[in-house]
């Protein structure tokens, strides 16, 4: 597998504002995203940027909610800043905490390249940049849009070569995989492909043991709501805090492993179709899962033979990746401090 495919494969946020530890995290008064931060506050106090909350600790470094803010805005521009607004209090504490996860664990994986010794030819982000040309139609209609989105062509600069530098020291730790074997190929045939699911799920992120526990409880008194007959899609519009679903009673459709947090997908494949799971925890929360349905491939083998040892490789790098960073979170006394 070529060295440019490895990090698109294993990193679920690539441009994960990997910016330099030793720049200042809040931002200033007068620029952009200080007075975003400032409209937002009036939804979620927390994202004053007067106060500028820890949300992450390792013993490295901190990120506040003015340093993940300002990191969407580097990399999404204009138009993070006009939906965001649009956003209520449980939706930004959503996209704070994906956001600050992700660049907490990027900014980990660039640390340990550093201490690795891993470093990037500038050839190498030149010709990364060089297909990001190619595939919006030519250098200048890249440039085009950044401009248009108020993206600086330097940050995206220094993304790429953050990127390249752990994907080389990912490297490392994945040559030793081996090939898919026939026996995981023909596993990886027979398995069921997708997932329908209807779930629940009440966020446990930030709260305390106390707090988890009465958060606990409560999911104990929906669960035997809903294996007592009660319309589980109704339960989920009532008492879901995923934004995602909530509308549509906890749905969703057609997922493949690997799309969803390891626990959560387990339930997903396992508990059989029809019936209810107990509680699953994941690093989100507690969730319940109503199994809807589940689809085995229905092609040949043979004509999917390349797509599953894909697959099979996709699931060992991405082992191989949470491995990676849970270690270097226990060692790095990584704390989330508030969501």
């Amino acid at each position: 597998m070529t060295k440019t495919m490895i990090l698109l494969l294993v990193i679920p946020i690539i441009w994960a504002g990997c910016s330099s530890p030793e720049k200042e995290s809040a931002v200033k008064p007068g620029t952009p995203a200080y007075q975003l931060a400032k409209d937002l506050a009036a939804q979620l106090p927390e994202l004053d940027p007067e106060a500028n909350t820890i949300l992450i600790r390792t013993n490295t470094f901190t990120l506040t909610t003015s340093e993940v803010l300002k990191s969407i805005l580097d990399d999404t521009g204009n138009q993070f800043a006009t939906k965001v607004k649009s956003f209520d209090a449980e939706q930004l504490k959503n996209m704070l905490r994906q956001r600050a996860e992700a660049m907490a664990e990027t900014r980990l994986l660039l640390e340990a390249a550093v201490a690795a010794g891993s470093s990037i030819d500038p050839q190498a982000v030149e010709n990364a940049l060089q297909l990001q040309y190619q595939r919006l139609g030519g250098k200048e209609k890249f440039l085009e849009l950044l401009a248009k989105q108020g993206i600086d062509i330097d940050h995206v600069k220094v993304n790429i070569q953050n990127d390249l530098q752990i994907e080389h020291y990912l490297e490392g730790r994945m040559e030793n995989q081996g090939a898919a074997s026939e026996e995981e190929i023909q596993a990886a045939y027979a398995a069921d492909k997708t997932a329908s699911v209807r779930h629940i799920l009440l966020l446990t992120q930030g709260k305390t043991d106390a707090e988890k526990a009465e958060i606990y409880k409560k999911m104990e008194e929906i669960l035997i709501r809903a294996r007592s007959g009660e319309d589980f899609a109704a339960l989920a519009k009532e008492f879901t805090e995923d934004p995602g679903s909530k509308d549509n009673g906890g749905l969703y459709e057609d997922f493949g492993r690997g799309r969803m947090v390891k626990p959560f997908e387990e339930a997903a494949f396992n508990v059989p179709v029809g019936e209810i799971s107990d509680i699953v925890e994941t690093r989100y929360g507690y969730h319940i899962l109503q199994i809807v349905n589940r689809k085995k491939e229905t092609r040949p083998l043979e004509d999917v033979r390349a797509e599953l040892e894909q697959q099979v490789l996709r699931r060992k790098q991405n082992e191989i990746y949470r491995s990676e960073v849970e270690k270097l979170k226990l060692k790095s006394a990584y704390e989330v401090v508030r969501f």
